[in-house]
This record gives structure tokens, sequence and C-alpha cells, in this order.
């Protein structure tokens, strides 16, 4: 019997269970975009969305949409790729830096992800960025238009965290002279501590923070200040993980799932030198994005995990303890879902992928009265 297969249907039984959840919020539908991929919200508590063929626009909370802003740079666009994450930096009270993760295009047919970052300048006739630097790009680039990964996430300290995804092409994911599969971790301005783990080996290898990643599509920390990553699977074994300083998660020398062309690939439990995940998911719930959450407004969820879904077209709930994780709840939201944020009122914000992707606002249901 196939090494998966029992688990499989385990998993499948618990995930139809889960996925039948009542829903105990409501969902409110703001706005709709043209393939939008990340959110970030402004001090004013209006959003920048980010659409995948070089849109940045901003919304208000009742659904008005600005033109795109100017002094985006520009981005290949096609297959996963395009423009992506966006996110402040934690003095845009000061500084109104914006940073945008995007594809752009390399020599010959290659490409790979780049962060920019610019100053959020409002006017009259409307919202530009300006006085736009790239300060990190993926290396090496590639063919190819998949597995970009390029989330982003400061920490309280002002660092940077970058997601690189290994662009569909395996080793480079354990290759230390490049920054594909690996998260990076960069001062505000691109520049590199010196207390990375490998600082001292110089060049790219410096950026690496922890590599053996295959396509991780959201970083969060908890409430303890622990990072975490989800991360796409190959065919099954989705991912969260632990992100610790300087570790190895095996990809694509281990993982709980198996090569589209059915070539098997070893699990977790035989490499015991890798990282092991705390969550693994066969069938996949092909995670688009990941956060923790803080606020007040689900008092019962405060420093739980919200993942979205793709293939698994939800919003799937991770509670934590003692240094694991486990999967607690789905909830079906009928498409597939791109990102997750919390807003300022602690309402849970999220976009739909694709054309017409909506953005919704999810709030708790009021309790029926008699």
């Amino acid at each position: 019997m196939h090494r998966h297969l029992l688990t499989l249907f385990a998993i499948l039984v618990a995930g139809c269970a889960n996925a039948d959840a009542q829903r105990p919020f409501t969902v409110e539908a703001i706005a709709e975009f043209d393939e939008p991929w990340a959110m970030a919200f402004l001090p004013d508590g209006r959003l920048l969305v980010t659409e995948k063929a070089g849109r940045l626009i901003v919304v208000d909370r009742t659904g008005n949409k600005s033109q795109p802003l100017g002094g985006v740079p520009e981005v290949d666009y096609g297959g996963q790729g395009g423009l992506g994450d966006v996110a402040l930096h934690p003095g845009f009270h000061e500084n109104g830096l914006v940073y945008l993760s995007y594809v752009e295009a390399g020599d010959g047919d290659t490409r790979g992800a780049a962060v920019a970052r610019g100053v959020l300048e409002f006017a009259d006739d409307g919202v530009a960025l300006s006085k736009v630097e790239v300060i990190w790009r993926q290396y090496p680039k590639t063919s190819g238009r998949g597995h970009y990964g390029h989330r982003l996430l400061f920490d309280d300290q002002g660092h940077l965290f970058i997601s690189s995804g290994d662009r569909q092409k395996f080793d480079p994911a354990q290759d230390m002279a490049g920054n594909l599969g690996k998260i990076v971790r960069l001062y505000d301005d691109g520049s590199i501590p010196t207390d990375n783990p490998f600082f001292s080996d110089g060049g790219v290898t410096a950026q690496i923070w922890s590599l053996g990643h295959r396509n991780p599509l959201g970083i969060a920390f908890d409430l303890d200040g622990q990072l975490w990553n989800i991360e796409m699977g190959p065919k099954g074994g989705d991912e969260l993980n632990r992100v610790v300083r300087g570790e190895n998660y095996g990809y694509p020398i281990v993982s709980n799932g198996d090569h589209y062309s059915g070539e098997e690939i070893p699990d977790h439990d035989t490499r015991p030198e890798f990282a092991a995940p705390a969550i693994t998911w066969t069938p996949v719930i092909s995670p688009g994005d990941f956060m923790v959450y803080d606020g007040e407004l689900f008092p019962d969820w405060k420093g739980d995990g919200f993942a979205a879904g793709l293939s698994s077209k939800s919003l799937v709930r991770i509670e934590f303890g003692d240094g694991g994780a486990h999967e607690a709840e789905r909830f079906d939201m009928g498409k597939r879902m791109r990102a997750v944020v919390q807003g300022p009122d602690g309402a849970i914000w999220m976009l739909e992928d694709k054309k017409g992707g909506r953005l919704l606002r999810l709030t708790p249901t009021e309790a029926d009265t008699v």
C-alpha cells in the first residue's frame, strides 16, 4: 500500500468534517479587483491592494477605489508572477515608506522576484510612489513563471523577512550560493544584519535565515514572537513550519508529498537532521497567505493562525501550543482565497483569487435574540 494512503484517508475524513464547520462570522463584500494578490492597511483605515498585472490601488472601507498609483515598478506578468506583496515600513508615520514585491525580467527567458521600496505621497491629484529603489533580488534568475514566494514581513526590530520560492527548480532550495527556496532576513534598506546565521560566508549566502523551502506563500509571527511560514508542498505535503534561525527544512530531499511526475520523495521522518513541519496537509489546502490574529473582535481566536486556502477554497484556523500547531477548524469560503490580514478594528479581511476577486470583511455573527 502506498505510504500515504492511510494518512490520506484519515485526513480526508477529518478535512470534510472541518470544512462543514458553521461559520461564526458574517461576510461583507467591499470591492472587486482583477487578480488581487495582497493588501496592507494604511494608518487612516484605507487599504493598499496589489493586482498581479502591476497595479497598486487604494480602496476605502466602503469600496471606493483610486486609479492605479504611479511609480510602481514594471512587472513581468504571467503564470504565478507579477506584482506581489505590499507592506508598510514600521516607521511609516515618519517616512512614508511602502515595500512591494514583484517579478522582474532578466536576460533572455529568465525572471525573478525583487523587492522595491518607495515613498507614498498624497496630493490633490492622487497618490503615487516616489523615490523608488530596488533593495533585493532573487538570485539566480531562472526560466519559468512559478514559485516566487515573495511575501514580506517586518519584525519589531525593523528587520525585513522575505520568503523566496524555489522557482520550481527543486535543487536551488539546498544551494547556499543562491537565495531561492529560502527565507531571507535584511535590514529595511536591503543591507544584511551581521547576526544572520551565514553572514560570515558573505555574498548572497549572508542573506539566508533558513533554507529547504519550496514555495513559501505566508510568513507571520505568533504572539510570542516566533516566526512561522506556510508553504505549498508538491503533490501533497503542504507545510506549516516553525522557522528557526539557520535551520534546513529539507526540500527537495524530504517532503510529505511526492513529485507530480509520480516519483516519491522520502518523508520527513526518514531524515531527522532536517527540521520537520509542525503540520502537513494531504490533501493539500494550497495556502496563499498566513497571519496570526491578535485582535479583540474574535476573542476566542486571539493567538490563532489563519491560512487563506486556494484549491481548498477555505479559511483554515490553526491553534498553537507546546511549540507545535494543529488545524482546529476549516471554513468553506466558496472561492479560491488569496490573502488574509487583520484590520485595525479586529475584523478579518480576505482577498479572493483571480479576475473579479472580491475584498471581503469578516465580522462576528451576532447571536440570535429571542
